[in-house]
């Protein structure tokens, strides 16, 4: 399991702050209490738990049903620490509007420049604004912010891009008559078809766009040499990616990436039954494309008499100033969804960020396997899986769906449900798993999936 990490928890940081009050120990700090219930040495409770293994420790002792969700296609359920919770709730934070007036709103400023930093070094990028409204309006932007840039009306994106988001950028993009052409997929596995692609991409593409992973759980694995065709025709390389995905590949900054987008609710909100949720939008450095980038953007600067301050920058891109000629019109963004995100990231630190990505891939690895096994089943793409996972059956969907909820499982998500012409014929429901998710759970879900097959 993963052992979150508390901020300013190492001795130099402690040092410094019992320094600053003038205070040799972190005993003085107690020096109120009265000597006698002072306790000498931690009691002795038992072994040490993370979170997550208390928290299903409680529920099992107050006898209540745990619904274990194993649904893809969708919102994520992932293991928000307490803290997140704690500090998001704070009034200043959560009954804060779009800081326009940036001299009472100098924390939020903050707390969202930090947002940026952080979400800028785990992408690898030079610029994050804060923020879009969801993963679908941030793709929406980037079609919109490819055209002013190049002055080209044609987007290729890879089949396998979630349909959900498919359709919001088809919604952005009616309005200026531009083309979006769909990039074939591999059916073997479940990547991007290259030689396809680049059939596809001439002089008046704007944007290419793939996904990491991609609607099936899949990672583009040559993300790369897309990046490069993309550049070989003057067109921009957009890359939508989960950010905690992030963690242990090489950023989508050091791949070439012009653009990146993501889906932030991962990062520290609960699925709230599909919103609000974050729109990640980042960009390298080049003030053509950073003039041109949508949302707002908050950087620090000095006052006249040398303090530190956080304002918003380049304002002349937004709706408020620019009226009809602004790059977009985001205006209610639930910027404190982006505050969670800054927490959860700071709160997880690197290795933390890098053990629950690790965490769940091991999940996504085992559930694979073990799926793969079973009389019935099958994985019909070989690529390599993250988080999500389609998987094919011989029997209906709705039937195995129905034992497992019978036992207090959410199933996977039928795709020819609502999006037919991602099913392909193969009868795909997909599958989540996270860190939320232990061994035994995956073997319960697995064991039961057997029976209906059986």
């Amino acid at each position: 399991m993963i052992a979150h990490l508390s901020p300013n928890s190492s001795d130099p940081i402690k040092r410094t702050m019992l320094d600053f009050l003038g205070m040799k120990s972190l005993e003085e700090l107690y020096s109120d209490v009265p000597e006698e219930i002072l306790l000498k040495s931690p009691p002795e409770i038992g072994k040490r738990n993370d979170h997550i293994e208390i928290e299903s420790l409680i529920e099992s002792k107050l006898s209540k049903k745990v619904k274990l969700i194993f649904t893809g296609g969708g919102m994520v359920d992932h293991y928000i620490p307490p803290l997140v919770d704690e500090l998001a709730s704070r009034q200043e934070f959560y009954t804060s509007y779009t800081p326009y007036q940036p001299e009472f709103s100098q924390g939020v400023l903050q707390a969202l420049f930090e947002y940026q930093s952080l979400m800028a070094e785990l992408l690898g990028m030079d610029v994050v604004n804060a923020s879009l409204y969801d993963f679908g309006s941030a793709l929406g932007e980037a079609g919109r912010f490819s055209i002013r840039v190049t002055k080209r009306k044609k987007i290729v994106i890879a089949s396998n891009v979630h349909p959900e988001r498919k359709l919001v950028l088809r919604t952005y993009l009616d309005p200026v008559d531009a083309e979006i052409v769909e990039a074939p997929m591999d059916d073997v596995r479940g990547t991007v078809d290259l030689e396809g692609l680049e059939n596809l991409i001439d002089d008046s593409v704007a944007m290419v766009y793939i996904e990491l992973p991609n609607f099936y759980g899949i990672l583009e694995e040559r993300a790369e040499d897309i990046v490069n065709i993309a550049h070989s025709k003057g067109a921009l390389a957009v890359i939508g990616i989960d950010p905690i995905l992030a963690a242990i590949i090489r950023p989508p900054g050091d791949l070439g990436a012009d653009l990146v987008i993501g889906e932030g609710q991962h990062l520290g909100s609960p699925m709230s039954f599909g919103g609000p949720s974050l729109g990640i939008f980042a960009v390298r450095m080049d003030m053509r494309l950073v003039r041109q980038l949508p949302g707002r953007l908050i950087g620090m600067t000095k006052s006249v008499d040398g303090q530190r301050g956080y304002c918003m920058v380049l304002q002349t891109r937004e709706q408020h100033i620019r009226k009809e000629e602004a790059t977009s019109n985001i205006t209610t963004s639930s910027s404190l969804i982006a505050i969670r995100a800054a927490i959860y990231i700071a709160l997880l630190g690197p290795n933390g960020l890098r053990k629950l990505a690790e965490k769940i891939l091991y999940n996504t690895a085992y559930l694979k396997e073990r799926i793969s096994k079973i009389k019935g089943f099958k994985i019909p793409f070989s690529g390599i899986n993250f988080k999500e996972l389609a998987v094919s059956s011989s029997v209906p969907w709705e039937r195995i769906n129905r034992n497992l909820l019978s036992n207090g499982i959410l199933g996977g998500f039928i795709v020819s449900r609502l999006f037919p012409e991602m099913d392909r014929g193969k009868n795909i429901a997909l599958f989540s798993t996270t860190e939320k998710h232990r061994k035994e759970e995956i073997d319960m879900l697995v064991d039961l999936m057997g029976e209906v097959e059986g």
